[in-house]
């Protein structure tokens, strides 16, 4: 029997079929789908302001009286997709979690800090920050599609909305060029992809010819709130620079549409590797199976799911924060019951800027110096042999 006669398995499981978004009856129901599916229509429309949120959401008292008391705390903004994504009449709708304040985030809780991972002190230039021996991290704009309401570095994204200009990275390129030790730069802000094509090329070109630096990141959430992005014209700008690694942020399988699912087949087609950083969040995906799926359909994308990160402690955003066992129980479950490519690494960043520690379940139950008992993800126990040691 050849190949093409094979008949596919019955037992096989059934591929990821990931939605397409339906802007029927919506307020963007007539806008011209080719409008619609261009990056910069998206941003310029996006529902910003809470008349512009009452014509598309069916909002709760308390989301009215927290998008006026959080205004000047945080800013509120979404683009038509993604507000698509969301469910218009639910507020415990995993994706209007992330797009719509509630009250709770104009407090200010004991332990929460306004900039928690400690970047500030670390900033080395103008918009570069050096907390890691090897590595910097470079805003470049405070801009986002989204603000998404977990933010952690809330006191300084959407203020202005200020892209980075040549001029005003200058210093951060001439700080980079001058510390070998730098082996590897981190796009950021904001999200990175608000820069244009031709700004990103420059930035991306100016690091690739510092002699030190072997890799690039760019962290964005394009692909989840404004998959437009992701044009062959950006993916032959990432090609053209490689390697350049992109960092994207799916929390919940309901983020992975059609659109989604092009984009980030996109990226990998053109060679450009895609790793995603999920933010641990009560209410949006603080269970194993919206965990195990979110992960298997990256997979199937071939996004590696790299990070799954406990909440920071930012100012306003307590009512996202899960204890600790929470993510350890999820890792816990996950570990033998799907492929160990789907498993992430549980992340903490330290606050104070002392960094990022990751976390594993205690496997381990008794060791000595002849054997190691472990707890298998079955729940039994097996023992591993320690080596003699040897006599010199």
């Amino acid at each position: 029997m050849t190949a093409s006669t094979l008949e596919p398995s019955a037992a096989r499981a059934p591929r990821p079929r990931f939605p397409a978004v339906d802007r029927v009856g919506s307020p963007w129901g007539d806008v011209d789908p080719a409008d619609f599916d261009r990056w910069s229509w998206q941003f310029k429309h996006r529902i910003d302001s809470l008349e512009a949120a009452s014509r598309y959401f069916e909002l709760t008292a308390d989301e009215q009286e927290a998008l006026r008391v959080t205004a000047g705390r945080f800013r509120f903004a979404v683009t038509p997709y993604y507000a698509l994504l969301a469910d218009p009449a639910d507020p415990d709708c995993p994706v209007r979690r992330q797009i719509l304040p509630i009250t709770d985030e104009a407090y200010v809780r004991l332990g929460e800090r306004r900039d928690p991972l400690g970047e500030e002190e670390r900033e080395a230039a103008p918009n570069l920050i050096h907390r890691y021996p090897d590595r910097a991290l470079l805003l470049v704009t405070d801009r986002c599609p989204v603000y998404c309401r977990f933010c952690t570095r809330r006191r300084i994204v959407g203020r202005v909305e200020r892209q980075g200009t040549k001029e005003l990275l200058a210093a951060a390129f001439s700080y980079i060029r001058e510390h070998s030790e730098l082996r590897e730069v981190i796009l950021s802000g904001g999200d990175a992809l608000m820069l244009g094509d031709g700004m990103l090329d420059f930035v991306l070109g100016e690091l690739r010819r510092v002699p030190h630096l072997d890799i690039l990141r760019v962290a964005t959430r394009m692909p989840v709130t404004c998959p437009m992005r992701v044009t062959p014209e950006l993916t032959e700008v990432l090609r053209r620079h490689a390697p350049v690694y992109v960092m994207t942020h799916f929390n919940h399988p309901r983020e992975l549409s059609d659109r989604a699912a092009e984009a980030v087949g996109r990226l990998v087609d053109a060679g450009v590797p895609v790793y995603n950083q999920s933010v641990l969040l009560r209410g949006v995906n603080d269970d194993v199976d919206t965990i195990r799926q979110l992960n298997r359909d990256l997979v199937y994308l071939r996004a590696v799911p790299y990070y799954l990160h406990q909440c920071d402690v930012a100012e306003g955003i307590e009512h996202f924060r899960t204890p600790l066992a929470t993510g350890l129980d999820i890792i816990d479950a996950l570990r033998g019951h799907t492929s160990g490519l789907a498993v992430p690494q549980l992340c903490v960043d330290v606050p104070g800027g002392l960094g990022k520690v990751t976390v594993q379940p205690d496997w381990v139950v008794e060791r000595t110096p002849e054997r190691i008992v472990f707890r298998t993800y079955t729940g039994e126990r097996g023992e591993y042999p320690e080596p003699p040691r040897r006599q010199r």
